[in-house]
């Protein structure tokens, strides 16, 4: 084994090792201050919104089916639907609300939901309320839909380009997604997650068709774990579309570009619409 330097604060590589594959903030100096971080800018744009944002509108009637609205300045142009990660068993919408400001800048009004999450829900449940959401958005009527999200929400977002689903979206931008969910069964979290080798079947992105009329592009940090980098670039070679992974980009950085109207991703996710 290479000479590690005298760093004792992680383990010596072991393969194979599940968890230290998806063990994202292990890997990022400072990794645990970025929730508090989040949380605090997406006070702060809220604060800032007026009564161009809705909070808490219902989209179901469970406790979670909960999204928040911001409408841009004029008239939208479209609607972009962001969902958040966490594994499918942390966080809410009100960690990421900065995110809304690239799209509302580019006349999209911007769509930020919570859903029920593990232990209380299987994935195949949030599939369906993901659904709801994108529903709904269309139920406002004005122009197209985008569906994003990061790491299990980026799983999410894809979910929503599948065959399988008939929902009136035409893009989806899978940010740092979760398409294969077969290698997270034998993770240590599958004790909260509950996924079996029959939802994996039904669950994985990179197993389901892209539904024909659906454009997508998929959207990675280039410095992002191994295993990240896999699960990316098996989907945008399964689904045969456009795939980026953004240069010194980390897991919990990658989603930074949407807070920019002008960044690669944010032209990514509503350029040409």
């Amino acid at each position: 084994m290479a000479d590690r330097g005298g760093d004792v604060t992680r383990p010596p590589y072991r393969w194979p090792d599940p968890d230290r594959d998806y063990a994202n903030g292990d890997f990022i100096p400072g990794g645990a201050d970025f929730p508090d971080r989040w949380a605090a800018k997406a006070a702060a744009f809220r604060a800032g919104q007026g009564p161009r944002l809705q909070q808490g509108v219902a989209y179901g009637p469970g406790d979670r089916q909960r999204l928040d609205l911001f409408l841009p300045e004029s008239d939208p142009c479209g609607t972009v639907i962001f969902i958040h990660g966490g594994y499918w068993k942390a966080f809410d919408r009100s960690f990421w609300s900065h995110l809304a400001a690239g799209p509302l800048a580019r006349g999209f009004r911007v769509v930020m939901p919570s859903y029920t999450l593990a232990p209380e829900a299987r994935i195949t449940a949030m599939t369906v309320e993901i659904a709801k959401v994108c529903d709904w958005a269309a139920s406002l009527g004005t122009g197209p839909i985008v569906v994003t999200g990061h790491s299990a929400g980026g799983h999410l977002a894809a979910r929503m380009g599948c065959a399988d689903q008939a929902l009136q979206i035409s893009r989806v931008v899978p940010i740092s997604p979760l398409t294969e969910l077969g290698p997270l069964l034998a993770t240590s979290m599958n004790a909260i997650l509950g996924i079996d080798p029959a939802e994996a079947a039904a669950e994985s992105p990179a197993r389901l068709a892209l539904r024909p009329g659906v454009a997508a592009h998929v959207w990675v940090g280039a410095a992002e774990r191994p295993a990240f980098l896999w699960q990316a670039r098996v989907l945008a070679e399964e689904w045969d579309c456009a795939w980026t992974a953004a240069p010194e980009k980390h897991h919990f950085d990658v989603i930074d570009a949407l807070e920019h109207p002008a960044s690669p991703l944010c032209e990514v996710l509503v350029g040409g619409l």
